[in-house]
């Protein structure tokens, strides 16, 4: 079952508020979102970053640590 919060909000301790390029990782992510594409270069490390719709897709946490995984609840 996908955590309580929307696709758009990773959980703190996956992209920290205070991550000095969370503005520019959000708005990546985001633009991937809207597009339904699968995943981002990441502005940060320039690796590929599933989103958190494609991750929902797929239906379950795969268990990989995942930035924007929609399952994970900081359990």
């Amino acid at each position: 079952m996908p955590a309580p919060r929307p696709l758009t909000e990773p959980h703190p301790a996956r992209l920290a508020p205070a991550h000095p390029r969370r503005a520019e990782i959000l708005a990546a992510h985001g633009a991937a979102l809207d597009a339904g594409a699968a995943g981002y270069l990441d502005p940060d490390t320039g690796l590929f970053v599933l989103t958190a719709g494609f991750l929902a897709r797929r239906g379950t946490c795969c268990g990989r640590g995942c930035r924007h995984c929609p399952y994970y609840d900081g359990a």
